[in-house]
């Protein structure tokens, strides 16, 4: 019985976020502040300290009325004299859980992190999940109010930086709450103007040498020949793998199919790998399926990221005539409502307006960003304008020559590094 009130004794502490007995001055805190729920320590890593705090947020901004839930973030902490990066993440949260983690600005300036999961990802999905406040600017806004909550922690500069949608959703960011952030270092991340925007598909026929997008299309025609043996194989697969689709096998094939010359430009991949055109069908199959898992394709529980592009992020297509006779589909018009959204967003139409505010904000103003994209990374045909950068003295936009979706700082050539550091250390140490 002594045990058992011992015991309650502690989870009353915990509950009521008391602290408790080895808790420090950063965990009191966080616990004090409004709007915290609850923080959680985590294995430090290389910072001083760590955890994943849960924040109270309304459903939508500019009327708490409509309900609320909890959001995600994780403070990674180097100390309250440092600079503070805030990682505006567009998906879940649970990469930054691991004590390894830690985004190349946080580590070269040693500076805090706190990496905010994106609302209606992971543990930040509110229940029931109504689509209509799955909006960008109710993200940027919960950005805002978890900046707005750890002002008073961390008074030096900030930096915003995110990474592919979360690169976009830092420029969304910086365009709502201008002032929240010093900096932003945006990484590959596009500006689309349609559900299919209409530039990618030209772009994959310019990329690269002309041998790099023969081998691609070699590739590509001799799989869909051997269709009536590859499907079946295909199929094997995906139902080993639990995958459940909105189409039948046969067009889910094609899409792989269509979705790999994009796939193989985005990672970098080596056009040295694929296979010759007279190899074993498993061989084709395994390189096809390593290069485009059908899991894209499939039915899941966190369909968010294709509710936004479909409401306002914007996608790309696919260009179905080179395989002309050779697909079970006449076109891949409609493929992401159709293929990818859930029953209960079929209704969402899209609207450009986002994308013309983001276009509009940076051509007008000359905030400190850095955006970085990758030459032969297909989202750069819907990289933020170019000619908005032109005349700025703040903005810069950095290409790396033959790069993928995974150009960084850490990427470029070492006389860019150092000027892009150079940079920075500037905007943010005034050296």
């Amino acid at each position: 019985m002594r045990q058992l009130r011992i015991t309650l004794s502690l989870l009353v502490l915990l509950v009521t976020g008391i602290a408790v007995a080895g808790a420090t001055e950063l965990y009191d805190k966080l616990i004090a502040l409004k709007g915290v729920v609850s923080v959680e320590e985590l294995d430090p890593g290389v910072f001083e300290e760590r955890y994943a705090v849960m924040f109270d947020q309304p459903l939508d901004h500019k009327n708490p009325s409509k309900g609320r839930f909890e959001q995600r973030f994780v403070v990674a902490h180097a100390g309250f004299d440092r600079p503070t990066v805030i990682v505006t993440e567009g998906y879940g949260g649970a990469r930054a859980l691991g004590p390894r983690y830690r985004e190349e600005l946080s580590s070269r300036l040693n500076s805090n992190q706190i990496f905010v999961e994106h609302r209606y990802f992971g543990e930040s999905t509110p229940k029931p999940r109504n689509w209509e406040y799955m909006t960008a600017e109710n993200a940027a806004a919960d950005l805002h109010a978890i900046r707005q909550a750890l002002d008073a922690i961390y008074p030096a500069k900030w930096i915003g930086t995110g990474i592919s949608k979360g690169g976009e959703n830092s420029l969304i960011y910086r365009m709502f709450y201008p002032g929240d952030v010093d900096v932003t270092v945006a990484y590959v991340g596009p500006i689309c103007f349609g559900v299919e925007d209409g530039r990618h598909e030209p772009f994959l026929e310019q990329v690269g040498t002309p041998e790099e997008r023969a081998a691609i299309r070699e590739f590509q025609t001799e799989v869909l020949k051997r269709r009536k043996e590859l499907v079946p194989m295909f199929d094997e697969y995906c139902k080993s793998k639990g995958y459940k689709f909105r189409t039948n096998i046969d067009e889910i094939f094609d899409l792989t199919v269509l979705e790999y010359s994009f796939s193989i430009w985005q990672w970098g991949t080596a056009v040295s790998v694929i296979p010759d055109s007279d190899s074993p069908h498993q061989e084709l199959l395994d390189h096809l399926i390593a290069t485009v898992s059908p899991d894209y394709f499939a039915i899941n529980d966190e369909p968010s990221f294709f509710v936004q592009a479909q409401r306002e992020l914007g996608y790309y297509g696919y260009d179905t005539t080179p395989f002309e006779g050779l697909l079970s589909i006449k076109n891949a018009k409609g493929y992401l409502p159709r293929i990818l959204l859930p029953d209960d967003a079929r209704r969402i139409r899209f609207s450009d307006g986002l994308s013309r505010k983001i276009v509009a904000f940076y051509k007008a103003n000359d905030p400190k960003v850095i955006c970085i994209y990758g030459e032969n990374d297909p989202w750069s045909a819907a990289m933020l304008d170019p000619a908005v950068f032109e005349g700025k003295q703040n903005m810069k936009l950095i290409v790396e020559p033959g790069g993928s979706h995974r150009a960084r700082i850490s990427t470029q050539s070492e006389e860019v590094q150092n000027q892009i550091w150079k940079t920075l250390e500037g905007w943010i140490y005034g050296i």
